[in-house]
């Protein structure tokens, strides 16, 4: 037998190739596997849910967000293998914060009946109520005493596994420029601190819906397009010793800032929407909903600036164009596939 040495002055140096080459690999995989699709429902023309549970794994897409305990949906994925964020419709947070039982009776018929069948790994309570902002500000009392109480019902449940949170968006920030004076601003302080507060608390992560599109179609005279579309040649935004090259980045940063100057400064951020629509304004065109959708898929696996190496898990907005939502004519052709479930853009998820 033939034994090999490697004497240790060589021997370091491989090992530390090895490791970082490990690094890679499980920063990548991780990267991939962090990967989601929000599932709405708002069209007439849409395919059944096996077909959409099917088309996911068929994708190679193992995480999904329901913005409803859709039973239709739930009963699709029963062992599918697919991860799974539940949403808690603003209209039912008065119910759960101040019905006796209602909470008990949500995880009752909306977790326990599928669990463990369906792997739900998180609940989000409320998507983007604001204080602030008239179209959910009727909801803001009740967001934290629904959270506290589906928090209950889980323990209460044995369910100690399933996280609780909301989904948050970029527009309660008041500071955002540059990401690192990014702060809560001081009309939502005393709706997001306790929040904040309970995710720490209870180790859940943060719920942000993250939109380049919107930030630059507001702003276009100062956000160049190709900073929202991550293909600016160089540095657009210098902030201290970090350097930004896209929004996506700067938005996300903004938000990590925020959070530690409000003591959440550990607390995971999960990017729960972000998209870029293919129709209804001249920015929404195919070509730029491809790019945008292909250059996050590639950023997310690497982190940011302010946490670089750590991959975000992101849910994609959203899986099919849905005919029957209100709003702009762009909300209406978000989806990454078309009801006939062709995909739109040929991306590769896996």
């Amino acid at each position: 037998m033939t034994s090999v040495m490697f004497s240790s002055k060589r021997s370091k140096p491989l090992m530390a190739a090895i490791f970082l080459l490990l690094g890679l690999l499980m920063s990548t995989i991780i990267g991939i596997q962090s990967i989601g699709i929000c599932y709405g429902t708002l069209g007439d023309n849409l395919p059944s849910a096996p077909e959409v549970v099917q088309l996911h794994q068929s994708s190679g897409i193992n995480r999904m967000r329901i913005f409803d305990p859709n039973p239709a949906t739930l009963e699709a994925l029963r062992r599918s293998g697919i991860r799974l964020i539940v949403g808690v419709p603003n209209n039912d947070l008065q119910a759960l914060a101040s019905i006796p039982n209602a909470a008990t009776d949500w995880i009752q018929s909306n977790v326990l009946t599928y669990t463990p069948d369906v792997d739900i790994w998180c609940i989000a309570v409320g998507n983007e109520v604001s204080p602030t902002n008239p179209p959910t500000s009727q909801f803001a009392n009740y967001l934290l005493p629904a959270m506290k109480n589906i928090q209950s019902a889980l323990l209460a449940a044995g369910l100690t596994q399933i996280k609780v949170s909301t989904a948050s968006f970029s527009q309660l920030l008041g500071s955002s420029f540059p990401p690192s004076q990014g702060s809560f601003s001081d009309g939502v302080s005393s709706f997001i601190n306790p929040i904040i507060s309970f995710l720490v608390e209870n180790d859940s992560p943060f719920l942000a819906n993250i939109y380049p599109y919107f930030s630059y179609t507001g702003d276009s005279q100062n956000i160049p397009l190709p900073y929202a579309l991550f293909t600016a040649p160089g540095v657009v935004v210098q902030d201290g010793n970090l350097q930004y090259q896209n929004l996506f980045d700067a938005s996300l940063d903004a938000i990590y800032a925020a959070l530690e100057r409000s003591g959440g400064a550990n607390l995971q951020i999960v990017v729960s929407e972000s998209g870029w629509p293919s129709e209804g304004d001249p920015a929404a065109t195919v070509e730029n909903a491809r790019t945008y959708y292909t250059n996050l898929l590639n950023l997310v696996k690497g982190g940011t600036p302010r946490r670089p190496g750590q991959a975000v898990e992101t849910y994609l907005f959203a899986m099919f164009d849905e005919n029957q939502k209100g709003g702009l004519e762009t909300e209406r052709h978000f989806g990454l596939f078309s009801p006939s479930q062709q995909s739109k853009y040929q991306i590769a998820f896996n």
